[in-house]
């Protein structure tokens, strides 16, 4: 006899505000709790938010990611997620994925992570589009990022898992309302965005919804994890729960406006190449490595830039590091120049960014910092 499939609750849900949004995977989180008891083993729930919505990562402060001016010009709604990672803009031409469950003790973050992410990465088989897993939160179809992906467990063992699904991109909007480091600085912006992501609708050659392939994303699921998925409906006590998370969290400003404990600092330098001089743009929180952006003339962005800039993000802001990495993703075609040469650049930035971020921070004699105001 075969093995035995394991049966998920299977929720949908279409143009939820960004608040509302949030709320509901917290609340449907929270039944897997260790002292909770849920009638199934899991919930996957396939959602769309209104258009649009930005919503920062758990550790990002809101005004460093999020032009707030043109939020509101554009009736743009804002948030703060549980999971952490970068800004992204959502709508109806992004699919939320969220996997409720309870924390297998055995079982690493990372390769949790990996585990849910192919579920998705199945969906996408069904269309004809082979994507892979990049980096560390990442999902890429030729080198390009189609979804980003975020994993939170709660101190009682519940576990949500986030993926934002790009099935088609407003790229001028989201360059408007999210603050990228760099990419507001050419008239090539557009292009520089649409060289690192991709789209369903991109690779299909039509544009298509969120919802166009919602079932795709399901089956892909049931197939990868073996899985029976049952169509339901959120109980009463979890949109009780959601209610209230809405009002005294998602929706408030203590929340939502939060400031993380240091701020995010960003350096810049230049190198010249064969093919005409790179502007290297290095953002930092703390001794991270938040952001890399790699900004030149190319007519293609070329394979190993890309998976530079995908593998320094959320690294040590250390100068081994980043050379090792530059040598690890480089090729000698990619910018012309010796990897090390390409490090040296990129520490730099890193550097300025770094003292930057000092700056910003003296520290006084008996040892304590300055933080910014609440």
């Amino acid at each position: 006899m075969g093995e035995r499939m394991s049966t998920w609750r299977y929720l949908t849900d279409e143009s939820v505000g960004a608040a509302e949004g949030l709320a509901a995977d917290e609340a449907l989180m929270l039944r897997y709790g260790r002292d909770e008891r849920s009638d199934s083993e899991a919930t996957l729930r396939l959602y769309t938010y209104r258009s649009h919505c930005a919503l920062v990562g758990r550790y990002q402060n809101l005004e460093d990611e999020v032009d707030l001016e043109a939020c509101s010009a554009r009736a743009v709604q804002h948030g703060r997620r549980p999971t952490g990672g970068g800004a992204i803009l959502m709508g109806a031409g992004q699919l939320g994925v969220a996997v409720c469950t309870r924390a297998p003790a055995g079982i690493a973050p990372k390769d949790l992570l990996r585990r849910y992410a192919d579920g998705v990465i199945a969906g996408l088989a069904r269309l004809g589009i082979d994507a892979a897993f990049r980096s560390k939160n990442d999902l890429e179809v030729g080198g390009r990022k189609i979804a980003g992906l975020g994993l939170y467990v709660d101190d009682r063992g519940a576990l949500l898992f986030h993926t934002s699904l790009l099935v088609d991109l407003d790229i001028p909007l989201m360059l408007e309302v999210l603050k990228i480091p760099g990419a507001k600085l050419s008239d090539k912006s557009v292009e520089r965005v649409a060289d690192r992501v991709t789209t369903v609708s991109r690779e299909l050659g039509r544009t298509l919804t969120a919802v166009d392939i919602r079932a795709d994303v399901r089956a892909g699921f049931a197939t990868a994890l073996g899985l029976e998925l049952c169509p339901g409906e959120m109980e009463v006590e979890e949109q009780d729960r959601r209610d209230g998370f809405v009002r005294e969290k998602y929706a408030n400003d203590k929340w939502i406006r939060q400031r993380s404990p240091l701020p995010d600092a960003r350096g810049t330098a230049g190198l010249k190449t064969p093919e005409g001089f790179v502007r290297v743009y290095v953002g930092v929180h703390g001794d991270t490595i938040k952001s890399l952006l790699v900004a030149g003339d190319f007519n293609t962005l070329p394979a190993g830039v890309s998976r530079l800039e995908a593998s320094l993000r959320w690294s040590r802001a250390e100068h081994a590091q980043i050379t090792a990495v530059c040598e690890r993703e480089l090729g000698a075609s990619d910018l012309g120049v010796p990897a090390p040469v390409v490090a040296e650049a990129i520490w730099q930035a890193t550097t300025r960014a770094l003292e930057r971020e000092r700056e910003a921070h003296p520290v006084r004699a008996e040892g304590s910092c300055y933080f910014p105001e609440q």
